[in-house]
């Protein structure tokens, strides 16, 4: 077996402890919806960002475990929707 990054030791030990918790299957729906309408592309756009939002997206996506021009569409979309929520006052 090979050996175990730092990262890995540390996930393992987490995990040991306890800390993962399943992930409820409404959750697991909820973000295969997101996959599934990010999917359905049929227009391309060119969209100019500062530096600073570009990592701030790629940042919340690795958070997310989606790929983060998934995380956009899905913003963009919910926006339109009128599903898009501000947390900012929780």
């Amino acid at each position: 077996m090979a050996k175990l990054t730092k990262e890995e030791r540390e996930l393992e030990r987490s995990f040991g402890r306890g800390e993962w918790k399943p992930v409820p299957k409404s959750e697991v729906q909820r973000y295969q919806g997101y996959f599934r309408e990010a999917l359905q592309k049929t227009k391309r756009i060119n969209l100019r960002l500062s530096p600073r939002d570009l990592e701030g997206v790629q940042q919340r996506a690795v958070e997310e475990g989606i790929p983060y021009q998934t995380l956009m569409a899905s913003v963009i979309h919910k926006y339109v929707t009128g599903r898009l929520v501000d947390r900012q006052g929780v």
